[in-house]
């Protein structure tokens, strides 16, 4: 895992590679996407997300914009990050891969929503998870490139 300090001098500094994974294992804030669009435009897309084995996963309808710029640039870009004193967060460009694997898909779509509504048997899981296993939405993995982190509670404010 390769991480990047993005603090400014004096507010903090990085994480480590243990804070980096227990920030993104355990946080329930958005993931914001940046993908480049046809017209070479930046799109940023907030997505509920799962992290797991040094990558990121998120769910999305297989005809969805996000997919549309993925399949012509699956580079990508992140940024989780805590928007409360003392700000911290994670950002990085990776690349993006599309899975149409409805198996593997279901077991990564139900950690996503699990993490997010508490359950699957609330009436936004079960529409999830029944247009995952009809195909219509879709998994993408992020593999980062790196990761650039910061962390204000270990500076000076």
């Amino acid at each position: 895992m390769k991480i990047l300090n993005a603090s400014e001098p004096g507010l903090g500094s990085s994480m480590t590679e243990d804070e980096v994974r227990n920030f993104l294992s355990n946080s329930k804030l958005f993931a914001r996407l940046g993908t480049i669009d046809e017209k070479e435009d930046p799109n940023v897309h907030p997505v509920w997300y799962y992290f797991d084995n040094d990558k990121i996963y998120f769910e999305t309808g297989k005809n969805s914009k996000k997919v549309r710029n993925i399949k012509r640039k699956n580079n990508i870009y992140f940024c989780i990050d805590e928007t409360n004193l003392p700000y911290k967060g994670v950002r990085g460009k990776g690349t993006a891969i599309i899975s149409n694997d409805i198996h593997r898909n279901i077991s990564i779509a139900e950690k996503i929503l699990i993490k997010y509504t508490g359950s699957l048997d609330n009436n936004m899981a079960k529409f999830l998870m029944d247009s995952i296993v009809r195909g219509e939405s879709i998994i993408i993995e992020i593999i980062p490139h790196f990761y650039a982190t910061w962390d204000h509670s270990k500076g000076n404010i």
